[in-house]
């Protein structure tokens, strides 16, 4: 090859590049722009609270560990500067009388049952931070707008046998997850992120399937079961018996109790 010639190709291959990314990137805002339409629109980006109602399982090397009656109250909130806790309140409570429950709010999360309230484990609020943060929900309802927020699409692929587009989320932190959008509704079916894990200090791959959607009033579309594996174990399995949206749950739900005895953080 001449330098002659070198010289007249390199920019040529540099600008084939950029207009591929330019392409990649344009696809990918059409995605979210689909995904925004088929979640509900602006009935989807103003919803202010949520609460699911359903069982949920637990699993531990592939066998059922625990299932119990779960009611998660999620209420989004104005996010008031730099944080890595997500800009929500979430309030999971257990069994049919509620009576346990775990609150994460205001960059802390307590388990409350009938012997006090207990800082949960590092382990546990930090997989919930990074968790949320990478959801593709929560990505739309409440970073979509946040700068240093990237997405792109490579195009199309297969997921279970469905065909699915397929968009790569990065987050200014650089969390990357991607989404698996189906073909005819865009809607999700599935998401992928990659999470370092606290304890055992190395990153682990997590899947996260979406299915049997449902119209929730008035016009969200919701996925009524959602199942995840990490590292290809099943971790978490939620069957919805209910949704509902835009309750005006009351602040109570996301405080602590009032004079509830306050227990040590378990090591």
């Amino acid at each position: 090859m001449t330098r002659r010639f070198f010289a007249i190709s390199l920019p040529a291959v540099v600008a084939r590049r950029k207009l591929r990314a330019e392409t990649n990137e344009s696809r990918g805002h059409k995605l979210v722009d689909k995904l925004v339409e088929g979640l509900g629109g602006d009935v989807f980006l103003n919803m202010h609270d949520r609460t699911e109602v359903g069982e949920a399982y637990s699993f531990a090397v592939r066998q059922i560990s625990g299932k119990s009656i779960v009611h998660i109250y999620t209420q989004y909130r104005e996010q008031s500067g730099p944080s890595d806790f997500p800009a929500l309140r979430e309030r999971e409570a257990f069994l049919k009388n509620q009576d346990d429950a775990i609150i994460f709010a205001e960059g802390t999360a307590y388990e409350v049952n009938f012997r006090g309230a207990r800082p949960v484990a590092d382990d546990t609020l930090h997989r919930f931070i990074e968790t949320t943060n990478r959801n593709v929900f929560y990505v739309i309802r409440q970073r979509l707008h946040e700068k240093g927020m990237y997405f792109e699409s490579p195009g199309g692929d297969l997921v279970d046998n469905q065909a699915v587009e397929v968009l790569n989320i990065t987050d200014p932190q650089n969390r990357k997850v991607t989404a698996y959008l189906h073909h005819l509704t865009s809607l999700p079916v599935m998401q992928k992120t990659r999470i370092m894990d606290p304890v055992l200090k190395e990153q682990r791959e997590e899947t996260t399937r979406f299915s049997n959607y449902r119209r929730v009033a008035p016009g969200i579309m919701w996925p009524w079961a959602i199942f995840r594996e990490r590292d290809g174990e099943k971790v978490f399995q939620m069957f919805s018996s209910n949704v509902t949206v835009n309750n005006d749950l009351p602040d109570k739900l996301f405080r602590l109790p009032p004079g509830v005895k306050m227990l040590k953080k378990e090591s």
